[in-house]
């Protein structure tokens, strides 16, 4: 008896639920985080958006984010662009809010120099002490002992039967 369902239908099928709930899930963030009406004002919002660090994921921007926080930031953010803000003057009300760790990409200043020098220290510390550990250490030579009588008569059985 033949399959009810061609395999190629079944994976249209698939395709079409796929993209259904894409849609969907689209139309759903849409109503939860609504963009501007303005297209020129909502893409000034989203290059904002790609330079303000989630404070929940802390590795995201919250353009990329879907926690709520990164959601309130998001109309933060729009509401200062709506009112006529510039982008600086967006991301300097965040700033102002959370500090230097808001931003993606904090700026080269007193206040931040732990986060830009501090991989690089504890790179060097760890090669300057690997190598006070391996000069220290003495190196462990393999010294030849010499064979007994045994291992010996053994060794020479042994290359008698492979010659």
């Amino acid at each position: 008896m033949r399959d009810l369902v061609h395999p190629w239908a079944a994976a249209i099928i698939a395709l079409m639920v796929g993209i259904g709930v894409a849609a969907h899930a689209q139309v759903v963030t849409e109503i939860i985080d609504p963009p501007l009406e303005d297209p020129v004002l909502e893409a000034r919002a989203q290059t904002v958006h790609k330079q303000i660090r989630c404070l929940v994921c802390q590795n995201q921007s919250i353009h990329d984010s879907n926690a709520g926080l990164a959601r309130d930031l998001r109309i933060i953010v729009r509401d200062r662009i709506a009112a006529g803000d510039t982008n600086d003057e967006a991301i300097q009300y965040l700033v102002n809010r959370y500090g230097d760790w808001v931003l993606l990409k904090p700026p080269f200043k007193a206040a931040t120099l732990v986060l830009w020098l501090g991989p690089i220290l504890i790179l060097l510390l760890a090669g300057w002490s690997a190598r006070t550990y391996y000069r220290a250490t003495p190196a462990q030579v393999a010294q030849a002992v010499p064979l007994t009588e045994e291992e010996q008569r053994r060794l020479a059985e042994i290359l008698d039967t492979e010659a």
